[in-house]
């Protein structure tokens, strides 16, 4: 536990050095979302339907912004191969990098829904569920994502490689995190896509740091 929380607060500590790459997905975040409430218009009834689809989507590629960078960096200044020849486990490491990304990337998003959906009409019954959804999804976003950065941080053009192969992964949480707000919105209980979307989570949880180990061992080796 001492060492996860020591690589946690080293993503931490180079994340406050390079302060621009991690602004940068907030901040696109709140672009378009807010382009595509100026694109329509005042007080469209429409907007606030696929308000839900608008957050998740600008949400799921503001968190692609940075995935490519996760493990790459560590590889290209030697850190990867002292982490593989370490005595702490790989999946531990990954599992605190990838904390540590979804800490510095989708807990912002997170907190930035509630305004922007208010913004978009979504009614406040409807936001908290939003917001729980969010909550659950945008950390299957960075651990899924993060399994498919470690896959590809040996490549080349890996970077080009991510998004065609994270965007099949996550839809299921996209479809449960956009069906929940779409069911509060309506007036039905949104609790059956919201376990959906825990139990996609805790599976992740489960399974990701291990085979995400493996994948960075196969790329060190």
């Amino acid at each position: 536990m001492s060492a996860m929380l020591a690589i946690f607060r080293r993503e931490l500590l180079l994340a406050m050095r390079a302060r621009t790459e991690w602004l940068m997905p907030p901040f696109f975040f709140i672009v378009v979302v807010t382009l595509f409430g100026l694109g329509t218009e005042p007080n469209d009834p429409k907007l606030a339907a696929f308000a839900p689809a608008i957050l998740w989507v600008a949400a799921l590629l503001s968190t692609l912004l940075t995935l490519e960078r996760l493990f790459r960096a560590d590889l290209e200044d030697g850190t990867l191969e002292q982490l593989c020849l370490g005595a702490t486990p790989l999946a531990v490491v990954a599992l605190a990098k990838l904390l540590g990304h979804w800490a510095l990337t989708g807990l912002p998003l997170v907190l930035l829904a509630a305004p922007l959906a208010v913004g978009l009409g979504v009614t406040s019954a409807s936001v908290p569920t939003l917001v729980a959804g969010l909550a659950l999804g945008t950390p299957c976003i960075s651990l899924i994502g993060g399994f498919v950065a470690a896959l590809t941080v040996g490549l080349p053009r890996g970077g080009l490689l991510l998004p065609a192969l994270v965007l099949p992964l996550i839809t299921p949480a996209l479809i449960f995190g956009t069906g929940a707000v779409r069911a509060a919105q309506q007036g039905l209980d949104a609790g059956a896509p919201l376990y959906f979307l825990a139990a996609i989570l805790v599976l992740s949880l489960t399974l990701i740091p291990w085979i995400a180990s493996a994948a960075l061992r196969n790329a060190f080796d």
